[in-house]
């Protein structure tokens, strides 16, 4: 909540200060005086408005508002509207004023901007007003459908985010997780759907920061002591491409870049390597002006430009990018490849026009600006597009509040790749996608009669994932329909709902498939099966019609995912269920959002959960269901992050007690070049020199290169750390890395 408190002189100083640089950077993009004293109206209004009232920081509320502007107009590049609609919206949320009040005073469209505003935020920031499950699934919801109204709603929106982000040390751990799981989970994505990438990176940065604060102090500090090091090698890289490009007659900026904090963590995590493997730390972005008077269009002169520093360095062909020929599905537009500069080591260079450069630092804005301007790119539609998709799935009514919180997440995720019609029409697609999605993207009637494919000539199975380049001819047959197993395979929501419509037809058999499907695996969980669980399932499952048969139709047609029954029966677990066994949790009285996990004491239940499967040391979060039972995940862990998106109001942040006498189970992946007694110097610091016991072992060599991993238990965070740094230093081992089991 807002504090209130009388302003000093250096609170006023401060406000007038910061309204001034939004002055300046407003000025560039508001075509006159009236726009400007627009602008001026608003901050007189909303200052006078929050005048008096403090953010949990101690600075003066309106810092806020004056901040979001500015993101709005710098890092998105939007005009006058926006800027005003910026400044005010808060106004109506917390004051006295109205939504009525702002139109007659700025007008309809600028008030139905800051009304669409206020819904987000009080959907969004109100605590305890949830009686379902889905409640802060169904705000999402709201968000996107802005979508509908106003796509710059959802723009403002991301501004006001980054700047809670920039500010998130102030608020209380719990809320700090919850409102950090909702950027990784939904603005993040959204970000970078909409070309923001500044936007985007800086929000991972924060992410990391708080998240995992070990990883991110350790590779900000190796980022640091690099570019220190390596500064001059950049520096006489890019020199023969300077000479190169003006005695081509190009007229050019090089920017020089290192890759943030969280896209070097990422790729550490998902590729099982160390930050010394991290070859493309480096990139240098050429930004060209196209001459008015040239014959060569923006891809020749990419083209041009790459024939040139190609022919001074050695390039990696399987690390050139042509996002110039095929833009990005939110617009991107460029050429990379990755060079070998004379001191050895890899850059990357990135290869754009201005108009290029525009469109990825501000996305979706510089398309509108690019489109009055009457340019149109190829991929320049791809934006409208995919907006107009998600507007189609927000008001499908048959798609739950938690359902489109997933589907929407799946498509803000998802990459494209092209692939060919057997006549050479090149067609877009989801990465992922198998032939059987190729053949519903062309025709409900060739998907619902497919048997087979054909892809470069060879007979595949529907369920084959295609890949870029693949030319795909679909096999049909008059009396062949669709199958409930389809389901399994098919990965776009266009191929999943044809199957669907097909299903119903045949509702009572898939009914009964679904009911023993669920049974089974109640069964197998070791649950006995009554009324009660099956109608917690109903709600839990957020099965619109209340009805039993109709779960048992979605988890036979694959909508209602077993997969998440564990996660399902936890939210709101039956007395008659017998809770898993574990160690104890025990609050902290009067600190809301803290709890211990501590095996002396019998209070309530906590599991540690097998998807991340934290040990002491880690950054950690936990998930309370209605019973007490605390699910605990590490803080940076994707299911965590997409629980903690749904379900906010269930976070605590548990504290591992400090005399836990208990060992876990780490995964370490390991990498380096075979030799003779390799396998025995590893056990013997492992089980001898640490004496830690190795529970698993599997290591495989091919021509001298060996990997695998080995799981081990160990007490806590400390234990492992060392015990890393211990095989590091075996001669041969080139990565040790924490991977997931």
């Amino acid at each position: 909540m807002p504090l209130k408190s009388e302003f000093t002189q250096k609170d006023f100083d401060q406000i007038n200060r910061d309204y001034e640089d939004l002055k300046q950077a407003a000025a560039k993009r508001c075509s006159g005086e009236e726009e400007m004293a627009l602008i001026q109206k608003a901050f007189e209004f909303a200052n006078a408005a929050h005048n008096g009232i403090r953010r949990r920081s101690g600075e003066p509320y309106m810092i806020h508002p004056i901040a979001v502007a500015k993101i709005v107009v710098s890092d998105i590049g939007l005009g006058c509207k926006s800027i005003v609609a910026a400044l005010l919206h808060d106004v109506v949320e917390d004051t006295d004023y109205t939504v009525s009040d702002i139109s007659n005073l700025f007008g309809e469209k600028i008030a139905s901007l800051v009304d669409g505003l206020t819904k987000i935020k009080t959907v969004l920031d109100k605590e305890g007003q949830a009686k379902t499950e889905s409640m802060q699934a169904e705000n999402f919801k709201r968000i996107l459908l802005t979508l509908n109204d106003d796509v710059r709603v959802v723009l403002i929106k991301l501004a006001d985010r980054l700047h809670n982000c920039r500010t998130i040390e102030f608020m209380p751990e719990y809320k700090r997780d919850k409102i950090l799981s909702e950027t990784m989970f939904i603005f993040i994505p959204l970000a970078h759907r909409l070309g923001l990438y500044g936007v985007k990176s800086e929000m991972e940065d924060i992410w990391l920061r708080y998240k995992e604060p070990q990883a991110f102090n350790e590779i900000s500090k190796q980022i640091n002591a690099t570019i220190s090091k390596r500064q001059e090698e950049i520096d006489s890289f890019c020199a023969p491409i300077e000479e190169a490009l003006n005695a081509a007659g190009f007229s050019f900026e090089i920017k020089k870049r290192v890759k943030t904090p969280y896209s070097i963590w990422h790729k550490i995590q998902t590729k099982g390597i160390t930050f010394d493997q991290v070859y493309d730390l480096y990139a240098i972005r050429i930004i060209f002006n196209p001459p008015t008077a040239s014959t060569e269009s923006e891809r020749d002169m990419c083209y041009h430009i790459f024939s040139i520093i190609t022919e001074k360095y050695r390039y990696k062909p399987d690390r050139v990018r042509d996002w110039v020929k095929h833009p990005k599905n939110n617009g991107y537009e460029a050429l990379h490849c990755t060079l070998m500069s004379n001191a050895g080591i890899w850059i990357e260079v990135q290869i754009r026009s201005q108009r290029m450069n525009d469109i990825a630092e501000k996305g979706i804005a510089a398309h509108w600006s690019y489109k009055k301007e009457g340019y149109v790119g190829e991929g320049i539609n791809e934006m409208d597009l995919w907006i107009d998709k998600i507007k189609e799935i927000l008001v499908n009514p048959d798609v739950s509040a938690l359902e489109l919180l997933d589907i929407i997440h799946s498509d803000l995720v998802s990459t494209d790749i092209f692939v060919f019609t057997h006549k050479g029409q090149q067609k877009r697609i989801v990465k992922g996608a198998t032939a059987l999605d190729f053949a519903y993207s062309i025709h409900t009637e060739i998907g619902n009669n497919a048997i087979a494919a054909k892809v470069n000539m060879k007979l595949v199975p529907l369920s084959y994932v295609l890949r870029s380049g693949d030319q795909v001819e679909i096999i049909t047959a008059e009396n062949e329909h669709p199958k409930r197993e389809w389901l399994n395979f098919l990965q776009t929501r266009r191929a999943k709902a044809e199957v669907l419509d097909y299903l119903k037809a045949n509702r009572k058999e898939n009914i009964e498939a679904g009911r023993q499907m669920l049974y089974s695996a109640l069964e197998q969980r070791g649950y006995k099966v009554n009324d009660l669980i099956i109608k917690q399932l109903v709600t839990n499952y957020e099965v619109l019609e209340g009805e039993p048969d109709e779960l048992f139709f979605r988890i036979a047609a694959g909508i209602a995912k077993l997969d998440r029954l564990d996660e399902v029966l936890n939210m709101n677990k039956a007395p008659e269920l017998e809770k898993p066994k574990g160690w104890s949790i025990s609050r902290i009285w009067g600190k809301k959002e803290s709890y211990v996990i501590d095996p002396k004491t019998q209070e309530s239940k906590y599991i540690i959960a097998s998807c991340c499967n934290p040990i002491p040391g880690d950054s950690v979060v936990g998930f309370l269901s209605s019973d007490g039972l605390c699910t605990v995940h590490k803080k940076s862990c994707p299911l965590a992050n997409s629980m903690a998106a749904k379900f906010g109001d269930r976070i605590v942040m548990p504290e591992w007690a400090g005399d836990i006498n208990k060992a876990f189970l780490v995964r370490l992946s390991l990498r380096g070049f075979d030799r003779l007694g390799m396998i025995n110097e590893i056990t013997r610091y492992v089980s001898l020199v640490m004496g830690v016991n190795i529970r698993r072992f599997n290591l495989g060599s091919e021509d001298g290169v060996f990997d695998g991993y080995m799981d081990v238990n160990v007490s806590d965070k400390e234990v492992l750390e060392q015990l890393m740094n211990k095989l590091s230093r075996i001669d041969g081992i080139q990565s040790v890395v924490r991977t997931e089991i």
